[in-house]
């Protein structure tokens, strides 16, 4: 049972993907998600405090804490 967590850290989460400013622009599905979870690439706006969602997986995408985004469009 000890080697649980490692296993889980391996395999990515549909629950909360956080973010650095290196990862934008966001999308999903991400490239650590599983080929036979994948759906079509939509691109997601992530701003500071505020999180997006998924509209076909549902997965969660924000910015990790302290992350300084530079420039935009």
């Amino acid at each position: 049972m000890t080697d649980r967590p490692a296993r889980a850290a391996e395999q990515p989460s549909r629950g909360v993907v956080e973010l650095d400013a290196a990862d934008l622009p966001a999308y999903c599905p991400n490239p650590k998600m599983p080929l036979w979870s994948s759906h079509p690439r939509v691109y997601l706006e992530v701003a500071h405090g505020e999180a997006a969602q998924c509209p076909y997986c549902s997965t969660v995408y924000r910015l990790k804490a302290g992350a300084v985004v530079r420039g935009g469009h």
